[in-house]
């Protein structure tokens, strides 16, 4: 599937690169020459020792493999290699790195490791769609021309799907969110905004902004139409992206599945480039969504000890509510060819 690995800055001109798991892989993401963005997996050709070790960082016209010094062109080609030229038959092309398709959407690069990646318009476009009744109505925020304002990354011990399942309901808002709730008064009675297309959770009549403490926050993003403001709206694009909207800021969260009990969520607050540059305080905007984090992830690691217990072989009991869940569940036996 179509997973995003980077925010589009990041790779701020050609050499710039970011590495990242996805699956049981490591992937270098890059800027190249022409200002494309290339994605390749990261594994030199040679005897298949790991490219670049850091987490990001820029090359200055080629990739270099710190084993044997066999040099990839930003474009994956192998353009040099000790004693190569007595290899007269080796094509290039044919031992360059490893090619996965990549492309640039709201401001992120996302990357697909299958050799025919279903269509972007279905699975990536097509849950905002679902979610929002258009393309529209995200198009407002400008997410793209948006700039990361406060990046935190937790380590989450639990697999991802909990923190998906946890995500798509608000069963347990009015248990673990008093801030969030505060805030949102529609989201103690246990449905997340999500349930409904189109549907944005309304903010509480004297609240005045998405912030800790109510306070206004900062400037209003100028896309977003007068029916969007006040209100807040939550995406989740499968199988590992939530995109969270409000009037003056986005919040997207990345999840990079490490291990069956391990989950790195990267989460990008991001705001107009004045409000950054100009430095406001973004900190009650910040903190609202951090604690929610945290809330959030310390439930999921109190479920993850459980899901090997004979008591929950067969699975938890669904209220109404959570009726969101019952389909991701679908989805995923779905995905894995199983069948109840």
């Amino acid at each position: 599937m179509w997973f995003c690995v980077a925010r589009s800055a990041d790779l701020d001109g050609p050499g710039a690169f970011r590495t990242a798991r996805v699956g049981r892989e490591s992937v270098i993401v890059s800027r190249a020459g022409d200002g494309s963005v290339r994605a390749f997996l990261n594994v030199c050709r040679h005897r298949g020792a790991r490219l670049c070790t850091e987490e990001s960082g820029r090359v200055r016209r080629a990739f270099t493999c710190p084993y044997h010094a066999w040099t990839y062109d930003l474009d994956g080609t192998l353009i040099a290699a000790p004693n190569l030229s007595k290899m007269p038959d080796i094509d290039r092309r044919e031992y360059g790195l490893v090619t996965v398709h990549a492309r640039e959407w709201i401001g992120y690069v996302w990357v697909c490791l299958a050799a025919e990646p279903p269509p972007f318009e279905q699975d990536v476009l097509g849950a905002v769609t679902t979610r929002l009744g258009d393309l529209a109505s995200i198009e407002n925020y400008g997410i793209e021309k948006l700039k990361v304002g406060r990046r935190i990354a937790y380590d989450v011990k639990a697999n991802w799907k909990l923190i998906v399942e946890n995500f798509m309901e608000c069963y347990h808002c009015a248990t673990i969110h008093p801030e969030l709730t505060a805030v949102l008064p529609e989201f103690a009675e246990g449905y997340a905004a999500q349930y409904y297309v189109g549907h944005g959770a309304a903010f509480a009549d004297e609240v005045e902004g998405f912030t800790i403490d109510g306070s206004p926050g900062v400037d209003r993003i100028p896309g977003v139409s007068d029916d969007q403001d006040r209100r807040y709206y939550a995406i989740t694009i499968r199988p590992q992206v939530f995109v969270n909207l409000v009037p003056d800021h986005a919040i997207v969260h990345r999840m990079f599945p490490l291990a069956a009990d391990r989950t790195v969520v990267e989460c990008d607050w991001l705001f107009l480039p004045e409000v950054v540059d100009g430095g406001s305080d973004l900190g009650p905007s910040v903190e609202l969504f951090h604690r929610v984090n945290v809330q959030d992830f310390e439930a999921c690691e109190r479920c993850q000890p459980a899901m090997a217990s004979r008591a929950y072989a067969a699975g938890g009991v669904l209220v109404p509510s959570e009726h969101h869940i019952a389909d991701f569940h679908e989805w995923v036996t779905g995905r894995l060819g199983i069948t109840r």
